[in-house]
């Protein structure tokens, strides 16, 4: 891990419209009972020391609310083993968020579904890392969780409540993607997420198995040809250069990108972290994404709102032209923006360049 040095930047001028504030993916603890090989987090079954309480976490949702309605994605770790994980997600209800969690599925029954409903929660997602338990139960280390899984999502199917279905590419599964797709229309889902590996914490000891450059070109191409043939949302997650995949593709169908052709696809940028989306950790820290621990701020310290809104980090996130390499050039830079976590994985600099994307702008590209 490089060291998390940063450069002071001017903060933005005062009349800068300071981005909507669209989703938070809250840690609400790093306690877990898998250990799967891609987590970021390297969680374990803990405790952990630090994490917020009962009374610090109600605030903090008091403090979101006060400016802004975020989707709150309660994950961790695993967040079904914070006790008052339902005491939370009926607060933030009630304030107005739209609260979601995001659980390995493996200790999900018929009650704790109920309780979800109850509490307001209106999606669950839960991750399939394989077509079968072979490989899925190889990703999460323990035996049996694909089967957990896949009943959990029966339980939330017979219940009403919604859910998606998220998967982790490597060089592991590659090849069972489109099965995992084939499953997910399969059980019911809402949308498939597939995430592109960024190597941190026990993700690090994956690198070997991360995909070449030219295999993530392919494999978001794939993709974006499945968006007509599934009956459900599609979503390229750590993997901002599909949105440029999707205005090239489009172009030489003679297609316009537009909400109504292609969903939120068409309004939405690819690496959102410090733009549109943060990340609060188990003991507060915020930072633009889980991946990236380029930190903004404590919210046991400074008051979030002032975090979001003043962070030197966020503030030149979302200056698009500090961009550096060829990110810097791209005339899809700002639709795109490569993944920030992945250059600074690779460099040490957040403003990097992506290390894993072909295309290569000749030169300054009128913007996209």
């Amino acid at each position: 891990m490089h060291p998390k040095t940063e450069k002071t930047v001017p903060k933005h001028p005062a009349e800068k419209e300071i981005p909507e504030l669209r989703m938070i993916a809250w840690e609400t603890t790093r306690s877990c009972n898998l250990s799967c090989i891609h987590c970021r987090a390297a969680a374990e079954k803990g405790p952990y020391p630090g994490e917020l309480n009962t009374a610090k976490a109600l605030a903090f949702l008091d403090n979101v609310a006060s400016f802004s309605k975020p989707v709150i994605i309660l994950t961790g770790g695993e967040p079904m083993l914070r006790d008052d994980i339902y005491e939370l997600a009926s607060y933030g209800t009630k304030l107005g968020l739209r609260m979601v969690m995001a659980t390995n599925g493996t200790l999900v029954d018929q009650d704790s579904i109920k309780r979800m409903i109850d509490s307001g929660i209106q999606r669950i997602s839960v991750s399939l890392d394989g077509a079968n338990a072979e490989t899925h139960d190889n990703f999460r280390q323990v035996k049996g969780s694909f089967a957990n899984s896949l009943r959990a999502l029966d339980y939330a199917r017979d219940n009403g409540l919604e859910f998606q279905v998220n998967t982790t590419i490597t060089k592991l599964n590659l090849t069972e993607i489109p099965a995992i797709l084939d499953l997910t229309v399969k059980l019911g889902a809402v949308a498939h997420h597939i995430f592109l590996l960024v190597p941190t914490g026990r993700g690090k000891e994956l690198e070997e198995q991360e995909i070449p450059a030219e295999e993530y070109e392919k494999t978001l191409n794939w993709f974006y040809d499945q968006r007509d043939k599934v009956p459900l949302q599609l979503k390229a997650t750590c993997a901002p250069h599909y949105l440029r995949i999707l205005r090239q593709r489009s172009k030489a169908e003679g297609k316009k990108v537009t909400f109504k052709t292609h969903g939120l696809d068409a309004v939405t940028r690819g690496c959102l972290g410090g733009i549109g989306f943060c990340f609060v950790s188990h003991t507060g820290d915020v930072q633009p994404c889980g991946y990236l621990e380029a930190n903004a701020g404590n919210i046991l310290e400074t008051n979030f709102q002032k975090i979001w809104e003043d962070s030197q980090v966020f503030n030149r996130l979302r200056d698009y032209d500090s961009l550096e390499g060829k990110c810097g050039i791209c005339g899809y830079k700002r639709v795109c923006g490569g993944c920030r976590a992945r250059a600074f994985e690779a460099t040490g600099n957040y403003m990097a360049e992506e290390p894993y994307c072909v295309y290569e702008p000749k030169k300054l590209n009128k913007p996209i």
